[in-house]
């Protein structure tokens, strides 16, 4: 990455508020952190952002639509960190993610996960072919309107920085707390398929 960014002892104000969370909860800062807070307001609204979205989905579809849209771009910064998340929070264990990453939890996710996880994923691949067939597939799930709009802003925040961390060739860092397994899953996932 050729973008210099402030290191953790330089860094004052937002960007030190910033790097704050990083250290509390990993004693480091991330690489994609330090790399967002070249802008600081943007990367504060793109927090502020995403918590406007979390109160009418909850933090586990906030993070299924997260996996999936990650999982379309073949994001690794998010697949990762958003993967320790989800087990961190008790909203999948290591096999329900490793069937989720594989297509294979029908019958292990209800189908309202397994819906907002597609459709995710098709808005990270696809997005220009999506139809009403594929928010009515929100819908039978059980979602509202204002949910269908969060599960939609969810995965099209993630695309916004996914894309921008592979765009400025960010590198990625280990994630702590994750076993070798999970994270050889996730990194496999986030390859194109083919």
């Amino acid at each position: 990455m050729i973008i210099a960014t402030p290191s953790p002892e330089a860094a004052e104000g937002l960007v030190s508020e910033i790097y704050a969370d990083d250290i509390e909860a990993d004693g480091f800062v991330f690489a994609h952190t330090r790399a967002m807070a070249v802008n600081p307001e943007a990367y504060a609204a793109f927090e502020a952002l995403v918590r406007t979205i979390v109160p009418s989905i909850g933090l586990r579809t906030y993070e299924l639509a997260t996996l999936g849209a990650a999982r379309g771009v073949g994001s690794r910064h998010c697949l990762l960190a958003h993967g320790r998340k989800t087990l961190d929070a008790g909203i999948l264990d290591a096999h329900q993610l490793e069937l989720l990453m594989d297509d294979e939890a029908d019958g292990v996710l209800s189908p309202a996960d397994i819906a907002v996880f597609r459709y995710a994923h098709r808005l990270s691949t696809d997005s220009a072919s999506m139809t009403d067939a594929d928010s009515a597939a929100l819908r039978d799930a059980g979602f509202t309107d204002r949910q269908i709009v969060d599960i939609t802003l969810a995965a099209s925040v993630r695309n916004y920085l996914s894309r921008a961390l592979q765009a400025l060739a960010v590198p990625v860092d280990d994630v702590p707390r994750l076993d070798e397994i999970t994270v050889g899953r996730l990194l496999q996932a986030a390859r194109p398929a083919g």
